[in-house]
């Protein structure tokens, strides 16, 4: 493991040029009404990066006074769906020529593998652009059969003004995931990136209005939650917030948007997944995985398989092996290729999680590697693994965000069936068996949205995504996904002197 959090960087790389830092409003980039900043700051270092225009509730409304106009008197909701769909690609185009330089903001921002984003994350948000963008003239109702000497049918209209809080551990998939289907509806949208990584969703304002997305129809407000975030979340002509973050923040976006003009809501909260493997389940297999599905992006997933149940039989040795594979992974520069794990996003989630560290020892968990950070700078945590956890302690029950994994030994599958479920939360699961018998037993006890059968991290534009229970409501991804921004109207009409009704 890196001793010192500061991975040799490619030979030959280049950081890249901070373009765009003020605000992105009805196709303008704009400095707040205020005049306010606020500091963005690389993690691998904490320092600062560049100075960002602070959005408060003056810009929000002038944000989506033109995202209202473009709705409701531009061209983008009146075009056809294979108009919009042929702007999309082209906006997928563009971002193609860009990847580089894209990954590599998402690394000096968010602290993620520069590799991993060029690879992974930036053609997987295209890939997100594309399937909603083919989607877009395939937005249909259907023909009713009514009772009596009438027809109807049914239309899908977009919803409107789309406001959408997006997160800072997958800075640019979390902007296509929810922005691809809005647009493709023929909503318009005011995007609140979070605070600590606003780069990439100002280059992507750039690149729509390049794509030929009208103006007013994308805008980009960066800000804080209490200021930007309540305002357009509380706005009388915002129609639809959707939002991925806390719970307790998830519950006060509900509220705001029930005191304001009841606005539709959706909500991705997180959670606390559980992985559980058998005894039966390939060894080695079962290690990888588990130890990729907290460690990877950090631990800084809202799916992070960080429960992990080992059935008895196979507890010991795969205790032995998960060890060493998590002294295996290497800590340092996001930049550099051989680094597994970059810093924690900011200072506040690295003090957060070496806080969960203290409360697992506390609480009488067995630290059996990490606990500590990396390096003389930046905000890098070795992984870490605790055992002898029991589900009411915190490390156990509260979702981390960080790399820190939960050894938890069990008997019996219904036992393990219980103990998965002792959580608030409900978004994903993980099975490791070959026994197809308990796969689908399990796969259909586990109260989540997601499950993964021998395999973790599978995510595709075509499977909905979201979660159970306090996981929160509503699916990204998939058809389902574009529903959130669609409103279903009845058309009934007489029929007169019909040969058939």
């Amino acid at each position: 493991m890196a001793e010192n959090g500061n991975g040799s960087v490619k030979e030959g790389f280049e950081m890249p040029e901070i373009k765009y830092t003020k605000l992105f409003i009805n196709g303008e980039f704009v400095d707040a009404a205020s005049g306010k900043e606020f500091e963005t700051r690389d993690p691998r270092t904490g320092d600062v990066i560049a100075n960002i225009a602070e959005a408060d509730k003056v810009d929000v409304d002038l944000a989506v006074k033109a995202a209202r106009e473009a709705f409701d008197h531009g061209p983008w909701p009146r075009m056809s769906g294979y108009e919009r769909g042929r702007i999309l690609h082209k906006y997928a185009d563009l971002i193609e020529q860009h990847i580089e330089e894209l990954a590599a903001l998402d690394g000096i921002d968010a602290g993620k593998l520069f590799a991993f984003g060029k690879a992974v994350d930036i053609p997987g948000a295209i890939r997100m652009l594309r399937y909603y963008a083919s989607a877009a003239d395939k937005i249909h109702g259907e023909t009713l059969k009514l009772n009596g000497a009438y027809q109807g049918y049914t239309l899908k209209e977009p919803i409107g003004v789309v406001g959408v809080i997006i997160p800072w551990n997958f800075p640019s998939m979390m902007f296509f995931l929810k922005v691809s289907p809005a647009l493709a509806a023929g909503c318009t949208v005011v995007v609140k990136p979070a605070e600590q990584t606003p780069l990439s969703a100002l280059f992507y304002a750039k690149l729509a209005k390049e794509a030929g997305i009208p103006d007013g129809a994308l805008n980009v407000v960066n800000g804080f939650g209490p200021t930007a975030g309540a305002a357009l979340t509380s706005h009388m002509d915002v129609d639809n917030i959707s939002f991925t973050g806390s719970p307790e923040i998830g519950s006060v976006i509900m509220q705001s948007a029930a005191t304001s003009n009841l606005k539709t809501v959706s909500l991705e909260l997180g959670g606390k997944s559980p992985m559980i493997i058998f005894d039966d389940a390939n060894l080695d297999m079962a290690v990888g995985l588990a130890s990729a599905a907290v460690f990877f992006n950090k631990g800084e997933i809202c799916v992070a398989g960080s429960r992990v149940y080992v059935q008895e039989g196979i507890y010991d040795e795969f205790v032995k092996k998960v060890i060493e594979v998590a002294k295996g992974w290497v800590v340092g520069d996001p930049f550099d290729p051989k680094v597994n794990m970059g810093p924690q996003v900011d200072k506040v989630q690295y003090e957060r999680v070496l806080k969960y560290i203290e409360y697992g020892k506390r609480d009488g968990a067995t630290l059996l590697t990490g606990g500590k950070p990396c390096g003389e700078k930046g905000y890098y945590i070795e992984p870490t693994i605790f055992a002898d956890v029991k589900e009411d302690m915190k490390i156990a029950q509260d979702e981390i965000f960080g790399p820190v994994m939960s050894l938890i030994k069990f008997k019996t599958i219904e036992e393990a069936i219980e103990r998965a479920n002792c959580t608030k939360y409900g978004l994903a699961a993980g099975i490791l068996t070959n026994d197809i018998n308990i796969a689908n037993r399990v796969s259909r006890s586990v109260r989540a949205g997601t499950v993964w059968i021998n395999c973790y991290f599978v995510f595709d534009a075509d499977a909905p995504f979201g979660g159970f229970k306090m996981s929160g409501f509503g699916r990204d991804q998939g058809m389902n996904a574009i529903e959130k921004y669609l409103q279903v109207k009845s058309v009934i009409t007489p029929i007169y002197n019909s040969p058939w009704l």
